[in-house]
């Protein structure tokens, strides 16, 4: 696996974690959308899991382990397998959508938050920390 020397994926790894981000955010969408979903639910929804990053207001940690709960693929998943289960059409298209957020993070490169790591995810360092990392690199 090819990373850079802070351990962050790069070249071909890291354009396979974007495409994978883009087909999950891609069969979610189109999955909702053939089940009927309403397109203004999944326009008011589509940012919801973004408000984990009130957890910030507690702490960098607390802020890293909301963030990362409400971004885990695991959650919805089991939500949407359990409402497709017993019919439940609402729960069935917040899963979806829940999905199709996470997997446009990371289709953009936004990853699971490290605590403690100001702007540090598993897909490499965001913002401030990524500009941090290009003069140290250079």
């Amino acid at each position: 696996m090819k990373a850079d020397r802070f351990g962050y994926p790069t070249g071909g790894v890291r354009t396979l974690l974007r495409l994978e981000g883009a087909a999950v955010f891609l069969a979610a969408t189109l999955a909702y959308f053939a089940d009927g979903g309403a397109w203004w639910l999944y326009l008011v929804l589509l940012l919801a899991p973004d408000l984990a990053f009130i957890g910030y207001g507690a702490g960098e940690r607390l802020g890293a382990m909301t963030y990362n709960a409400a971004h885990t693929i695991v959650a919805p998943v089991v939500l949407v397998a359990g409402a497709w289960a017993v019919g439940q059409d609402l729960a069935f298209h917040v899963g979806l959508i829940w999905l199709a957020h996470i997997g446009m993070d990371r289709m953009l490169g936004y990853g699971l938050k490290y605590p403690g790591g100001s702007g540090q995810t598993h897909l490499g360092p965001m913002g401030k920390a990524k500009a941090k990392a290009r003069v140290t690199i250079s």
